[in-house]
């Protein structure tokens, strides 16, 4: 897994790898028991201070994402994320009311977010 980051977003670095991580866990491009980079190479390869790794790790392993095993790595579970089909149908019409907002707000039209979201790949993420 690849990450990269953008400075310019607003957006602070841990909250970027956490992001980043469940973006490639939604896309299949990473799954259950895979090894993450360690803290000091992701660190070195973004280029960022070792405890915003291990903030973003953190972060994930509390929500059961990652689990860390001392002296083997830092691994995507397959945790799913527990909650009822309402709960998720909610979440999902409210993460696409706000994407179809934000996208509007940057000048996009829904069939352009279409277009875009049908040729995404796991290659995107």
């Amino acid at each position: 897994m690849t990450f990269q980051l953008d400075l310019r977003s607003g957006v602070p670095v841990y909250r970027q790898i956490i992001d980043q991580v469940h973006a490639a866990r939604a896309s299949g491009k990473i799954g259950p028991g895979e090894r993450l980079p360690t803290v000091r190479q992701l660190a070195v390869d973004l280029k960022v201070n070792p405890n915003t790794v291990v903030r973003a790790y953190r972060e994930l392993e509390l929500t059961g994402i990652l689990t860390t095993h001392q002296g083997t790595g830092t691994f995507l579970t397959d945790a799913k994320l527990q909650q009822n089909e309402a709960e998720r149908e909610q979440k999902l019409d409210r993460l696409v009311a706000e994407f179809v907002s934000r996208a509007g707000r940057e000048g996009f039209t829904v069939q352009e977010l279409q277009e875009r979201l049908g040729s995404t790949t796991k290659e995107t993420y």
